[in-house]
Order: C-alpha cells, then structure tokens, then sequence
C-alpha cells in the first residue's frame, strides 16, 4: 500500500484545504460574519436612526404650536419668563379680563329674563318686542363667548395647545365684549324709547354706542398703532 502523502492527487487536495481558509475562503467567512453581525445587532441600526436629526418644521408649525414669537426674547429679557410661563401669565390675565365683563353679562341678562314677566311689558309695541329679543340675544351670544374659554381649556385639558388656547381666548373675549357693548347699546333704546320720544331716544344710544366703542376699541387701537415702532 502506498503512503497517502505520496499520492499527488490527496497532496493536492490537502495543500488546497490548508491555504484556502487564509485565501479564497478567508474573505467569504468574513462577508459571513459582516451580514450576520447586521443582523445580530438591530439595536445598532436603531441608534442610528434615532441620531438622525428629526425634519425642520415650518415656521408656521413653530409658531402655532409650539415656538417663539417676537415678544419671546424681551420676555426672557425683561421678565425672565420662558415661553409656557409667558402663556400661562397671558391666559390669566385674559381670564381676569373676562371676570370684570361677566359682571355686566350677569346684571345685563337678570333685567332681561325678569322684563318679560312684568306687567308692562305685555304694552310694549311689536317695535319694542323685537328690540328686546334682539337684546336678549344679543346679550346671550356675549356670555356664551366670555365663557368660552373656560370651555375651551376643559376640552384641551393636557394636549399642549396652551398657546391655540391663548389665541382663541384673547379672540372670544375680544368678540364678547364688542357683543356686550351692542347688547347694552340695544337695551339703552329699549329703555329709552319708554323714557322719551324715539327720535331723543335714537341720538341718546347713538352716543352711548359711540361712547363704548371709543373707549374699548378706538383708544386702545390708536395707542397700540401709536407705539408700535
């Protein structure tokens, strides 16, 4: 029998199986251990993606939900306030506002519930009748608005819409109270018109009409214009 060593084609063979591992099999065991160490380790692809850098929002979104606006920085500055602390001061303020115009809802709508079950009023001119319900109206719609916002915090109650909440607060107590003033104004002629003659009664609310709009609204407009710059 002759030695396995002296036979070429087995010598052969095992040169070849000696100098592949450090050869041609080398780089296929390596590409081996590269795609199953991927597949081993997701928690490496998933920091890597978590590193990334989230997309750039709009300035719109920013500025609606939760970014700066332009009074932020003198805020920090003056007050040393941050951007909720800011909010949370303006919604109370907004509420404060609204507690000193519900006063005049209140009062406003006990004289008008109570009109109607009066003894006179059942003499009032179909004229009359409609001012009053457009009074009654007018006054309701005003409550419903200066309430609101209290509402609107219930419903948005931890979703961080502090600053929608702000916005549409300062919008519904705005509105509130022109209502309120067009509902005074219309109770005023109501009154009137049982006090004096229509025509009296007509110059009377006009200047009471003009006078509210000239301390609610034209004052605070033409200061507000006047400082601006």
């Amino acid at each position: 029998m002759e030695p396995l060593g002296d036979d070429p084609h087995t010598s052969g063979t095992a040169n070849r199986s000696l100098t592949e591992p450090t050869g041609q099999r080398g780089p296929r065991l390596a590409g081996h251990r590269s795609r199953s160490s991927v597949g081993e380790s997701p928690s490496t692809r998933t920091v890597t993606l978590a590193e990334q850098p989230a997309p750039a929002q709009s300035a719109a979104s920013r500025d609606c939900c939760t970014g700066a606006d332009a009074n932020d920085d003198w805020n920090a500055a003056a007050r040393g306030e941050t951007i909720m602390q800011r909010l949370d001061r303006n919604y109370a303020e907004i509420l404060q506002e609204i507690r000193v115009a519900q006063t005049g809802v209140q009062l406003l709508l006990a004289f008008l519930l109570s009109l109607a079950f009066t003894p006179r009023f059942v003499s009032l001119t179909p004229f009359d009748r409609s001012l009053y319900v457009t009074t009654l109206i007018l006054g309701s719609a005003s409550a419903a608005l200066l309430m609101a916002p209290a509402c609107y915090h219930r419903m948005v109650f931890r979703q961080r819409l502090k600053r929608h909440l702000v916005r549409a607060a300062s919008r519904f107590a705005a509105t509130g109270l022109g209502l309120l003033g067009l509902s005074l104004a219309s109770a005023v002629l109501l009154i009137l018109r049982v006090v004096v003659n229509a025509p009296l009664a007509v110059v009377l609310t006009t200047g009471v009409l003009v006078w509210f709009f000239l301390w609610w609204y034209a004052l605070p407009l033409w200061t507000s214009r006047r400082h601006r710059h």
